[in-house]
Parts: C-alpha cells; structure tokens; sequence
C-alpha cells in the first residue's frame, strides 16, 4: 500500500477544499492516487448534502451587493449559528448577493446554475455542506435595477434592508434603511399593506369588541351599539396600518416626525424598500436532545 504523506494531503485539500480527516481516508482508499481520490471525495461530499438536505436550516444570514443602481439582498440559511461564523459561508452568502446583481437570475434555481470558481453555485454549495457538514440553502433574493439611488443596511448579519429612493442627501436613505431594520413596516405606506394582514387585524379586533361586549353584558352595563363597535374595530385597524407602513411611523432618530415628515423636510422620496430578517417564516424543528445525540451517533456509524 502507498504511503499516505501530508503533502499527498494537503494536496488533496487544497483541491477539494474537503476535510483534513476526509482527504486522508480517500487517499487511503485510493492507495495514493490523488485523481482517484479526489472522485472518492465527490461521491462522498454529494452523499453528505443528500444526507444533510433534509434538515431545516432556519439560521443563516442575510448579504447585501450593491453598485450603482443596481443591487441584490439574499439570505442564504444554515442549520445552526455557529456556521454563520464561517468564512466560507459568509463568502458564499456575499457572492450570491453579488452574481444576482450581476446576472439578474429569474429565481433561486436560475443563480444555483450559475458558473462559479470553475463550478456552479449549487456545485459549491453541495460541497461546502460536505466540509461544514450542515445543510445550507439559498432560500430568497431580491434584485433592483432602477435609475433612483439605493442603499443598504445590515443590523449584523441576521436582518438586512435595501432600500430605493430619491433625494440629495446619502445620509437620509441610510437612515431610513437603518428605521426598516429598527421598526420593521410591512409596506411603504398604508395603502400597500396586505389584505391579508389587514383582515387579519380586522377579526381581532372584532373578536376583542365581542369580548368586551359580552364582560360588559355580564356586569350588568348596557350594550354598544352595533355603529359604536363598527367603529371601535375601524380605529383598531387604521391603528394598525399607521403602525406597520413606513411613512406612517414615528421616524427613530426624531419621534416628533414621522418618518413621510422627515422625508418632506429633506425633499426625499422613498421609491420602495425590502427587508430579509433570517429564518422569517420558517418554523424550526423542536427535537428531544437525548433523540438528537442518538440520530447524530447513528449518522457518524454509516458515514
């Protein structure tokens, strides 16, 4: 059998970028054949991410790219924080934000096929949750082409904002990023808020009027009349929509204004704006840890 030498190793991973431990093995089984080796490794990382593909990935963090007037927001999502601390898939996140700018990809699996380093995204995905051994996906982006201005803004890595606007003060656009990332609006103006959300709202409020009718009823008070309650439940939503629209908000750095009365002041005009907040949505899985110390040993035996 050939001798297995560190240099034959380092090699290897400089190569495929695989495991220390990894290398070594398919060398051993290779019997020193460094092209046979590094396929042994193909297979072995591809079984990996098959394997790990499985698992919800409700960390992650969320890049910014932008040049110009165009620019990209994506989140790209892992299976525990600790990975977002890793180099590489920082890397991988801040290079996907930047080939949909590039590239203007149509949705997630158009940016997998994109070429990178020699590879395609997904090619450097799949080998990343091979080293790393954590599952990762692309889960969303959002790209901008526009002849206003953008910036963005990054409240560490978890929540990240874009936003479009017009004005000729930089500061203003930033600071405005910064409120999104701060107070979270679900729309640009009251207007724009979903229906959905609005209906939403709309039976809470009807379900908190007839609870409060029936307490009232109980203690012996006089019932409102169907106009008052009508009414009580369309203030408790134009409440709401003041609260979750941009414009409407009390601006952060001044509570005195709100955010459209900045705006106003400083002959500025917010086009649009999006917000990723990682793992938004994403229900994450609950498992009994005595279960998930057995599941990770049994997975260790069959790799």
């Amino acid at each position: 059998m050939a001798a297995i030498t560190a240099a034959m190793v380092g090699e290897l991973r400089a190569k495929t970028d695989a495991p220390m431990m990894e290398c070594k093995k398919a060398l051993t089984e290779a019997e020193g054949d460094l092209a046979r080796a590094e396929e042994i490794l193909r297979v072995k990382l591809g079984s990996k991410a098959s394997k790990a593909a499985s698992r919800i990935t409700a960390e992650g963090v969320v890049a910014a790219y932008i040049s110009g007037n165009v620019g990209a927001l994506v989140e790209v999502n892992c299976e525990t924080d600790f990975v977002t601390k890793n180099d590489d898939f920082l890397t991988l996140a801040s290079t996907a934000a930047r080939l949909v700018a590039e590239n203007n990809p149509v949705d997630v699996a158009a940016l997998s096929a994109l070429p990178l380093d020699g590879k395609t995204v997904e090619e450097v995905r799949a080998a990343l949750v091979g080293k790393i051994g954590e599952n990762m996906s692309i889960r969303r982006f959002k790209r901008y082409e526009t002849n206003a201005k953008l910036t963005s803004y990054l409240h560490g890595t978890r929540i990240g904002v874009i936003v479009e606007f017009d004005g000729a003060d930089e500061q203003v656009g930033k600071d405005v990023a910064m409120h999104v990332a701060a107070m979270k609006p679900v729309a640009l103006s009251s207007s724009d808020v979903p229906a959905e959300l609005i209906e939403k709202e709309r039976s809470v409020a009807s379900l908190k009027a007839a609870e409060d009718a029936a307490k009232a009823q109980a203690e012996g008070k006089a019932p409102q009349s169907a106009e008052i309650v009508a009414k009580r439940v369309d203030g408790a939503v134009q409440k709401y929509l003041k609260e979750v629209s941009l414009l409407n908000q009390s601006f952060v750095k001044n509570d005195k204004q709100t955010v459209e009365q900045m705006l106003k002041a400083t002959n500025t005009t917010v086009k649009s704006f999006t917000m990723f907040v990682v793992g938004e949505g994403i229900e994450k899985k609950q498992d009994d840890f005595a279960a998930e110390v057995a599941a990770q040993v049994a997975a260790a035996k069959q790799a």
